[in-house]
């Protein structure tokens, strides 16, 4: 019988780095924020990093700052086995999108040193940059540039909200590693991960295998109206853009309906101008 047949993990261990994880970059309602490369997220792959360094793991850190923690195998020319997912959250993000998939790959990291167990390839943990994409748009972007669909200047040129650069953000935090992205090989990847909705819940079960992936599609909008006194200017002569913007909105959700169940669609963000309660807005950007 193969030597790790039998091997189990620590569920408890497993839930307490979950909670301590949690602890950084606390959230509303029990949640967690800890937005790309901010010094929240610095912090959880720090302490990432040294538990990953207590059990003997090198560490290597690529120029998108993608983190591998590497656990050496009987040959360690072969490609790894790779497991892992990501730190970062969304603005209101829960403890366990992400780092759950990271800290499992941890886990079991931890039970095969625990037990002297030495696998045939290498054995790695994976913590990708900015997968949520809430703060540097779009999402997946380093794992992306890691899969060559994007440029690495492009990525390192994106900008969040305040105009920083995804680069530069890199460098502030120290996270802008040496290994060029993309150059390190990988034999097999797993990720596990949380449903993120109702339906395993509805339906009482614990677990689901993944059958397909869910294709993703980001679109940015800018509609451009006039703006002019709203207590003036008659409703035949209007060019409101929340309106039209209402209207784009309402038709996502009914697209959406026709492809039940597995078709999704939300605007999730929107910025309306000149925004006073007394003009009508000129101008919507809305994704």
């Amino acid at each position: 019988m193969n030597e790790t047949a039998q091997l189990r993990v620590d569920g408890q261990r497993l839930w307490d780095s979950i909670m301590a994880i949690g602890e950084i970059g606390p959230g509303e309602q029990g949640g967690s924020c800890r937005l790309a490369l901010t010094d929240a997220d610095r912090e959880g792959r720090d302490l990432f990093i040294r538990w990953c360094e207590e059990i003997g793991c090198s560490i290597r850190i690529d120029d998108m700052g993608n983190i591998f923690a590497r656990r050496d195998g009987r040959r360690n020319e072969l490609a790894p086995v790779v497991a892992g997912s990501h730190l970062d959250t969304q603005p209101h993000g829960g403890k366990f999108d992400g780092i759950y998939g990271v800290l499992a790959a941890l886990e079991v990291l931890r039970t095969l040193d625990g037990n002297k167990v030495t696998t045939e390839a290498p054995v790695e943990a994976v913590v990708w940059t900015n997968e949520e994409g809430s703060r540097f748009a779009p999402a997946m972007i380093a794992s992306g540039v890691y899969a060559g669909l994007f440029e690495k200047d492009y990525a390192w040129a994106i900008t969040d909200s305040d105009g920083k650069s995804l680069g530069d953000e890199l460098k502030r935090i120290g996270y802008m590693g040496d290994m060029t992205c993309g150059s390190n090989a990988i034999g097999a990847l797993l990720e596990a991960h949380i449903e993120q909705g109702p339906i395993l819940e509805a339906e009482k079960r614990q677990i689901g295998v993944v059958i397909g992936g869910q294709g993703q599609r980001w679109f940015d909008l800018t509609l451009k109206g006039q703006d002019s006194h709203a207590g003036s200017t008659p409703m035949p002569g209007r060019r409101d853009a929340l309106v039209a913007a209402a209207e784009i909105i309402s038709m996502v959700k009914l697209l959406a309906l026709e492809y039940a169940p597995y078709g999704v669609g939300t605007v999730g963000q929107m910025s309306v101008m000149p925004n006073s309660r007394n003009t009508i807005p000129g101008e919507v950007f809305l994704t």
